[in-house]
């Protein structure tokens, strides 16, 4: 099945020098590949030339003559930025052009510019970000991850209709378990909120575990764990420093003296394949779940190994019909959107359909 993927080439700390390289990899791998590279023809030309590549029937360029900066904000780069590579990747997803778009770029005005772009798909209120944490057990997708601040326990179980159904294309399980992370496994623990979602997912069609804890994320007790996007991205910091922290300490204890010197090389192999499995760019790709269209954000700092797993993230989802699932999902649970009306904020934690360029 031919898929193609619309790279926001400009997008990232690296831009075409990571983009490009990922890109050619990618097709490189997959004969049912095709590519668009948007952004500054002339920066992307160049950047062709360097990696002895050209354009072909499977590789094209799409030129957008502006790029949005990692510290713009999302109305500026909304309101301000109409021909941007991000928005231009964006609107060849909406138009049909390409299967699925992908950006290293500002995820504020990712999100902004997506949703307002695509739409969210019926019985759907708000975009979700789905990420992949390594775990005892494989892998655990955790969302939202900081689109979504404050939820309601509706929002919450659709975002566990998203999850489910994504592990479901993506890992190709036919029924992946749903945890409600919670600060105890007894039902009595949580908010309110917490406990109406754990109401509404028992009563659902889901694979409904029951409560997790944090530490569930990496044992792999459950295959999705379902939060709000405040909890989500602390949990998903947190992760990341403690991995740096790690990896500090032990560098630190094998060069303390000339015995733990020697020690580390007779344990290189050891930490060569530790640092392996826990390598942050082999889960690179967040997805920003929801939307009437597929849109994986890659790391601002990813390099090409990494962005080529977000290329990757987003050919699964499109090939395994990804939206077509949730929809369906979403029937079968009979969501119905309870939209209320608030004052729009073009942030990445509240993005309303109905705002406007003008706002």
């Amino acid at each position: 099945m031919d898929i193609t993927v619309a790279i926001d080439a400009m997008g990232g700390d690296h831009g075409p020098h990571v983009t490009i390289p990922a890109a050619l990899l990618a097709i490189e791998a997959d004969s049912e590949l095709n590519i668009v590279l948007v952004g500054l023809s002339d920066a992307i030309e160049a950047e062709l030339k360097a990696n002895k590549a050209s354009v072909s029937s499977r590789l094209r360029v799409h030129h957008a003559s502006e790029v949005v900066t990692m510290d713009e904000s999302p109305q500026g780069a909304l309101k301000n930025k109409k021909d941007s590579s991000m928005r231009v990747a964006i609107n060849l997803v909406k138009s049909g052009e390409a299967n699925a778009c992908v950006s290293a770029g500002n995820t504020g005005a990712l999100m902004a510019t997506a949703r307002f772009v695509l739409k969210t798909l019926p019985g759907i209120d708000r975009p979700a970000i789905a990420g992949v944490f390594p775990s005892q057990k494989g892998k655990t997708y955790i969302l939202d991850l900081g689109a979504n601040a404050d939820c309601t326990a509706e929002q919450l179980l659709q975002f566990a209709v998203m999850g489910s159904m994504l592990v479901s294309c993506v890992e190709h399980k036919e029924n992946p378990t749903i945890g409600l992370l919670n600060i105890g496994s007894e039902d009595i623990k949580g908010s309110e909120v917490v406990k109406k979602t754990a109401e509404l997912l028992r009563a659902s069609h889901l694979n409904f575990y029951g409560n997790v804890e944090g530490n569930d994320i990496f044992k792999g007790t459950t295959d999705v764990v379902v939060c709000d996007g405040f909890v989500g991205n602390v949990a998903l910091k947190t992760s990341e420093g403690l991995v740096q922290m790690m990896g500090r300490f032990l560098s630190q204890e094998f060069k303390r003296n000339l015995l733990t010197k020697l020690m580390g090389l007779a344990c290189m192999p050891v930490l060569k394949a530790f640092k392996k499995r826990m390598d942050p760019r082999r889960y690179n790709g967040a997805s920003f779940l929801g939307l009437r269209g597929i849109v994986v954000k890659s790391h601002g700092g990813a390099d090409s190994f990494a962005f080529l797993n977000a290329i990757h993230t987003a050919v699964e989802e499109s090939r395994n019909g990804v939206l077509k699932r949730i929809t369906q999902q979403l029937e079968i649970e009979h969501i119905q959107s309870q939209r209320s009306i608030t004052k729009p904020y073009l942030t990445a934690t509240s993005i309303d359909n109905g705002i406007t360029e003008n706002e």
